[in-house]
């Protein structure tokens, strides 16, 4: 499984089609499923996006919760509920639901935003604000990664 990096902005065709870019495509290359899995974000207005093979560790990671965890309840709504496995027709574009892209307030413009192990589709508007955001935290907490190796 390959990471999910960098951003690119598209627009949606006529038909609702947006063209995944070219190296979040590749990410997913070796996977027996040959597109992207979509859900609502429950942690901001935007789409989350997965290959199925990450799809399959959350669902190994959730099988390790408690049968009758209210968390798990919860989790399988958004996560395997909401989720709409989208193959890539022969030029790499999807069409996404209606609902996700409203959920995301997406109409004409969308960014793709790489977040290594999965990826996520803004309102290119609403993103620069996260993004701003972000940077803003980050700048505050100095956040310390330890790497190993």
């Amino acid at each position: 499984m390959g990471l999910f990096l960098s951003s690119y902005e598209n627009r949606l065709d006529a038909k609702g089609r947006l063209c995944v870019p070219a190296s979040f495509r590749t990410a997913v290359m070796g996977d027996a499923f040959q597109g992207v899995v979509l859900y609502r974000s429950f942690m901001a207005n935007c789409i989350e996006g997965v290959s199925m093979t990450r799809m399959e560790q959350l669902a190994a990671a959730t099988d390790k919760m408690g049968v009758f965890d209210r968390e798990l309840d919860d989790l399988s709504a958004m996560l395997f509920a909401d989720a709409r496995p989208l193959a890539f027709d022969v030029t790499g574009r999807i069409v996404v639901p209606a609902d996700l892209l409203a959920h995301a307030a997406i109409t004409d413009r969308a960014v793709f935003v790489g977040r290594g192990a999965g990826f996520q589709i803004w309102n290119p508007d609403a993103f620069a604000a996260a993004q701003a955001c972000a940077l803003n935290n980050l700048r505050q907490t100095r956040p310390n990664l330890k790497i190993s190796g």
